[in-house]
């Protein structure tokens, strides 16, 4: 079925203890990871969404759930940062994690393409094509045995302007808003239209997007680390490796006492 970004506007308030249900999800999210790791698969994350549709507050929590060591928080400019000089996947196939590891782009490779396809600066083939090619680099992903986690946070057009309206009278988060991120706000209409085009082009089998309704911050929140928890006990083994020659092996006390 086609993604339809209107479906996920209802923004119902979460009833029960949050702070119990985001204990709950840290830990089982800490645990995955723990297979992840042991059993040294891959994992990338994409945070993409709206400017002001709460990313990056999920995006502290799910971090905090996580031994540092094995994750990488990667922040992914715009089109007016690119780097033309090589192609334009290129910095990402730099980053994409090792064994054991996870990297996650808040942001990612479709916010260029998209913001130059809103602005004009994608034809339709040209668009066709880069769509063709994150395809093909989501599935070398999945080929190698990474597992591929897409959340797009979406919020309304009045949630979202409700949204930088506040971090706008903060005397603190102002200097954080991204250039344009207000004027962006009147090419709406035209954001979703290319939005629509880009999940019928990329939601695939192999690395298919979930829409985070973040209307309400904290239920979009609990919301997409169960999504990621979902995903990851899909992938990952549920018991530890059998015993090879990385484990240590300790004497029991037996033997010890035995020996002594």
């Amino acid at each position: 079925m086609p993604i339809d970004l209107t479906e996920f506007e209802r923004g119902v308030p979460f009833t029960d203890d949050p702070a119990e249900a985001l204990q709950a999800l840290q830990d089982r999210i800490a645990r995955l990871q723990m297979s992840q790791i042991v059993h040294r698969k891959r994992a990338i994350i994409l945070f993409e969404g709206w400017t002001g549709a709460n990313k990056k507050s999920a995006l502290k929590r799910l971090v905090g759930a996580l031994d540092p060591t094995h994750v990488r928080v990667v922040g992914v400019g715009g089109a007016d940062e690119a780097d033309d000089d090589r192609h334009w996947l290129a910095p990402f196939w730099s980053r994409i994690p090792a064994a054991g590891d996870t990297t996650i782009f808040y942001r990612s490779w479709y916010r260029r393409i998209v913001e130059e396809r809103v602005g004009g600066q994608l034809d339709d083939k040209r668009w066709a094509r880069a769509c063709d090619e994150v395809n093909e680099f989501e599935a070398q992903q999945r080929d190698h045995g990474t597992l591929v986690i897409k959340l797009f946070f979406h919020v309304t057009a009045e949630k979202q302007a409700a949204n930088l309206r506040e971090r706008q009278e903060d005397p603190w988060q102002r200097h954080l808003l991204p250039q344009g991120a207000v004027a962006g706000l009147g090419e709406r209409e035209r954001n979703v239209e290319v939005l629509h085009d880009l999940f019928a082009h990329t939601d695939t089998r192999w690395a298919p997007w979930k829409v985070i309704d973040a209307n309400d911050s904290v239920t979009g929140c609990l919301a997409a680390l169960t999504v990621i928890a979902e995903l990851l006990e899909k992938a990952m083994p549920a018991e530890p490796p059998a015993l090879g020659d990385t484990v240590v092996q300790f004497r029991s006390k037996t033997t010890e006492q035995t020996r002594a």
